[in-house]
Parts: structure tokens; sequence; C-alpha cells
């Protein structure tokens, strides 16, 4: 009896530890949950991506995705592997995702761990499936609402924000680009993507949690094309008249060339006053046969003709004012004219530029918020010249304290390890007082000037030139310089109008990459049109000093 009654109390005491276990473990359990934001999608690639992400069988997607380590990190993401190849994946959210209410925010990391010299690396959500597309066979042509990432090749270097709208008059979906994208960060290291969708039509985009630019969806200042249309548009029918003169100018018919113009006098003259310089050598010549030059053994004169030895520089000529026959310099010729034309005049007929008239826009409307489509997936589609290329952390959030969170507990650490380390492998290579220091501001603060909008028409060759000026670090002074003169030229020209001038700006040594562009707004490869140096070129004549 005594044994039965402590068998009893034995199991009671079993029943209880494993009720106060079992307790414990939900209280951690929600405490865990209570501390761990919201997220309407999140991957962390932290397992294998196969059968929960669909690769496309498309056959122009040859491109391998794979599962790997971020270098120095024990962190997992989803790598593109080999170079030069189209990649198409999407993951089906199971669950469509409504852009209409409230806030929402995109988030990704990406890394260049090879760099990025020509290459996209964005991503877009997609519309529902019954929009008329299948996982297996997405494309470049799948229907998505928002694309969204870096995009960088040729004279392409921008964060893309794309929204896809449905034109509720035409019934047909635009594009709408974000007009001035912050441009990519041109390292190795991880950087955090963010797109925060605001219910008072506003969007930011956040680089590394650092707004870089904000707009507002139913501004034209922000977006190309326009969200909402033009009220009116030039009429297609409308023909200009026959007799419509649009010269301002005309020649007059009543002028007659003067009788001492003369159109056969030179542009230059020999300079009369000029006088050869005292110590002119006019018996030596320019060059003279190479002394140190020897006869080839293998030479032979019946099949290769008379060997002739190759030219030097005379060196007397380096201590003389010239050498060989003096000859008096040219000067500008006072009486010059040139050949006469008809002055202009103003034109009596002049009715101006012609324009069609105006009508208005069939595809006008107004609206308060923009109408998006859901989300119901999330691709990434691209075409990269550069492997090593890896996405992490794909957020989809609807708060924007959330999406922070996730910053600082998955991106920043990564960060902060990896800027150390480059730190460190600078310093080894003797590089810590050199773009780790004061040049590494003066290019973070080229790269804030180049996001000017007046400068967006030079913006490609600025970028290029400071890409350059990171890599090699001794020409900094060049670079700035190089960058002010095209300021003080767009400068000039706001100031003093007239045609926009033509600056030529220096080439970089790197081969040029093709620019890229579809109507998704994607990567595409085009031929490189880069020349080759003729190796085989004869070398450049010492120039002469005759005229001097």
């Amino acid at each position: 009896m005594v044994l039965m009654e402590g068998r009893r109390k034995i199991t009671e005491l079993m029943l209880l530890l494993l009720l106060l276990l079992i307790g414990c473990s939900a209280s951690q359990i929600q405490a865990s949950s209570e501390n761990e934001p919201d997220a309407i999608f999140y991957e962390p690639f932290s397992e294998s991506f196969e059968g929960r992400w669909i690769v496309s069988s498309k056959d122009e997607y040859k491109g391998v995705w794979k599962l790997s380590k971020s270098e120095g990190h024990d962190d997992y993401g989803l790598l593109v592997s080999e170079k030069a190849r189209k990649y198409a994946v999407v993951k089906d959210l199971g669950k469509a995702v409504s852009l209409k209410d409230g806030t929402i925010v995109l988030q990704f990391e990406v890394r260049f761990q090879n760099g990025l010299e020509c290459g996209g690396a964005y991503l877009k959500y997609l519309r529902p499936q019954e929009a008329g597309w299948k996982p297996e066979e997405f494309d470049n042509d799948s229907p998505y609402s928002i694309m969204f990432g870096p995009d960088k090749c040729g004279s392409t270097n921008k964060v893309h924000f794309i929204f896809k709208h449905k034109n509720p008059k035409s019934g047909e979906y635009v594009e709408h680009h974000l007009k001035e994208p912050p441009s990519v960060p041109s390292d190795k290291l991880s950087h955090v993507y963010t797109a925060i969708l605001k219910p008072n039509n506003e969007v930011s985009i956040l680089i590394d949690g650092e707004e870089k630019k904000k707009a507002n969806f139913l501004s034209a200042k922000y977006f190309e094309p326009a969200l909402i249309p033009a009220k009116t548009i030039p009429d297609p029918d409308d023909k200009k008249p026959e007799d419509w003169d649009e010269r301002a100018k005309i020649p007059d018919p009543h002028a007659v060339k003067p009788d001492d113009w003369d159109e056969d006098a030179p542009m230059e003259i020999e300079d009369d006053d000029a006088v050869k310089p005292e110590g002119w050598l006019d018996d030596e010549p320019e060059e003279i046969d190479d002394p140190e030059a020897t006869k080839p053994e293998d030479w032979d004169d019946e099949e290769d003709g008379v060997w002739e030895p190759t030219k030097t520089d005379n060196p007397k000529c380096s201590l003389a004012p010239g050498c060989g026959e003096w000859k008096k310099p040219m000067k500008m010729n006072p009486a010059y004219k040139g050949k006469w034309s008809l002055p202009l005049i103003d034109n009596p007929s002049y009715k101006g530029i012609w324009k069609p008239q105006e009508i208005p826009n069939p595809s006008y409307f107004e609206t308060e918020k923009p109408d998006f489509e859901a989300i119901a997936a999330i691709g990434i589609e691209i075409w990269t010249m550069q492997d090593g290329i890896l996405f992490d952390n794909i957020l989809i959030a609807d708060d924007e304290k959330a999406a922070e969170s996730y910053r600082l507990t998955t991106w920043k650490p990564k960060f902060e390890n990896e800027k150390e380390k480059q730190k460190a492998e600078e310093e080894a290579a003797g590089l810590s007082d050199g773009l780790s220091g004061f040049q590494k501001k003066i290019f973070d603060l080229l790269y804030k000037i180049v996001d000017v909008p007046f400068l967006d028409a030079y913006k490609p060759k600025i970028i290029d030139l400071i890409e350059k000026g990171e890599k090699q670090p001794n020409i900094t002074i060049g670079i700035i310089v190089s960058i002010v003169v095209v300021l003080l030229t767009v400068v000039f020209k706001i100031l003093f109008g007239g045609q926009k001038p033509k600056v030529t700006v220096p080439e970089t040594d790197r081969p040029a990459a093709a620019e890229t562009s579809n109507t998704q707004g994607s990567s595409e490869e085009k031929e490189d049109e880069s020349e080759k140096e003729d190796a085989a070129a004869p070398p450049r004549r010492r120039p002469t000093r005759r005229e001097t």
C-alpha cells in the first residue's frame, strides 16, 4: 500500500514538472514573438530555396542560382554563380499584398562580392497570376506592379524604382520611372535597399537606412511619364500650312559685296619680321642614324633589302634653338576676310516655329491616390556580366520600424564587419592614407553632387570619372579638375543661355560597357564597341622646330 502511494506521488510530481516545463516554453515563445518585429514576408535564405523558389524553365535563363555563404560570414544568401548569364527565379507569397492602404515597406540586401561593372540586381514585385503569367515561365514580360533595386551598365547607374499603373481611360498599363534616382554604391560591401510606400502618396528610397530620394506619386516632377497625363495633347491630324515660314532670318537680297573684299586672300602669310634664332644649326638634321642600332643576325639583304639603321633624335638639336633649314613662320593675314556671303536680316514673313494645335487628351484622368495592383510574388529577373551577386533578407512589412529592426539585426553587423576587414586590407596594402581617408570623403561628396538635377545630362561621364579615381587614387586631382570643368560649363550655360555646350570629359581606361534599357527596366547586353590599339603602328615623328 505504501509502495503504491509512493508511485502515485512520483507520478503527480512528474506531471507537475511537465506542466511547468510547457508553461515556461510557452512564455518564451510568446516573449520571442513579442520581440520579433512583424513581417508580411521575410526570406533570410537560412535553408535551401529549392522547392520554395521556382527557377524559370525558359531557355534564355541559363544562369545557375546557388545557396551560398556571404564571403567572411556564416550568413547564407541566394547567389548569382556564373558570369554573362540571364537569371530568373520567383517566389509566390501565398497571399496577395495590397499596396493601396497604409504603409508598405519593400526591403532587401544585395552584395556585389566581385564588384559590378554591368548588370542588374533588382527585384520585381509581381501581380497575381490571374494577370496572365506562370512561375515556371517567369520572364521579362511577366506583369509586375513595382520594380526596385540597383542597375549598373555603361551610362546606366541607378537604383530603379518603377511602378506600373493602369490608365482607367485607355486600359493601358504604363511604366512610370522615378526621375533622378540615387546611384549604386561602388564597392563590394553588403548594402540594404528600402522603398517605403506611404499613405500620403509619397515614396522614400533608402540605401543603408539613409534616405536618398523622396517623391510624390501624383507629381509630374518625380516620375516619367507622369502618373496623371496632360489634359491636352498635340493634334496628330493637324498639318503645317505650306506657306508657313519658320525662318527668323533670311539673306538680304539687296546686299552687294564690297569692292575691296578679296576672297582669294590667304588666311596665313609669312611673317616678314621674323628673324632666325641665333645658334640655329642649318647643317644638322633633326634625326640621325641610331649609333646603337645593329643589323639583325638573320637579316638577308637579298630577301629583306638593304638594311638601314633606325633613326633617333639628333642630340645636338636639343642644345640649339633648332636644326635643318630655317623657314619664316606663318602669321594671320590681316587682309584675310574669307568667302563673302549675304548678310542676314529679319524675315518679314516669319511666323514662328509651327506647332500642332492642342486637343483634349482622351487618356486624361484625375485621381487622389495611385490605384496600385496587389503583389502576389517576388521575382528576380536579371542579366549580368558579373558573378558573385548575393541577395539576402528580402522583406515586405507594413511598419517602418519593423524594417529598421531587421536592418539593425541582419545587415548592420555584416556591414560593419566588412568595413573593418576592408580597412585592414587597405592598411596592409598601404592605402590607409589614400582612398580610405581624405580622398574617400572627396569621392563621397562628388557622388552627392552628381545627383543634382541640372547635371543629369553629364551624370554618366562624371560617375565614370569618379569610379576611375576610386580605382586609381593617384589621379584624384585630375578627376576633380575634370569635374570642375563640367560644372563651370553647365553654370555658364545656365547664366548665359544658348545651346547646351558640348563638354569633353576624359575617358576612362576600362572598356566601355553596354548601356541597359528595355521596357521592363532590366539590363541587356550590347556589343563592346571599344577600339583596340594597333600594335604595329609606327612611332610618331618628333615635331619640327623650324618655325619656333
